[in-house]
């Protein structure tokens, strides 16, 4: 009897992730008009109604910059209005279009079907552990990158 090997998690995520992108880019009518990328901003908005670059930045994890080079594309793409803030006129917020609600509401029916084939054949109790299994994962990571 040979020793048992953990699991490659690393070849195995990473081998996942490219499955999954490529399946989401297979689903063109989800995406008409907007790009996988978008799609996070959307759901943010979709969520708060309205929020500001800062916030977005926060809950996508990623730089304000980034945010607001996405949403340049997006509001060109009528997907997302600038508003002012009602408080801080210094402050921009955006929020949902109504094309921008309706690509955020396709967008989340592909998700579904995906989480729907991703989670069949595991109970309840698999998921959260894979779940939070890959929580612990972004979290290990993001703390090594701050140090």
């Amino acid at each position: 009897k040979g020793v048992s090997r953990p699991p490659r998690f690393v070849f195995l995520v990473n081998r996942a992730q490219k499955a999954i992108a490529r399946w989401i880019e297979r689903r063109d009518q989800a995406w008409d008009g907007i790009s996988p990328a978008q799609v996070g901003l959307l759901f943010v908005l979709a969520a708060r109604d309205e929020a500001a670059i800062g916030e977005i930045a926060q809950a996508l994890d990623v730089a304000p910059a980034a945010v607001t080079n996405l949403s340049k594309r997006m509001q060109a793409a009528a997907l997302v209005e600038r508003i002012a803030d009602e408080h801080d006129a210094r402050l921009t917020r955006l929020r949902l279009t109504a094309a921008g609600i309706d690509a955020s509401v396709r967008a989340r029916a592909v998700l579904a079907e995906l989480n729907e084939r991703l989670t069949a054949g595991f109970s309840v109790q698999e998921q959260q552990v894979v779940a939070r299994w890959l929580e612990h994962s972004a979290r290990v990571m993001a703390e090594d990158s701050a140090s």
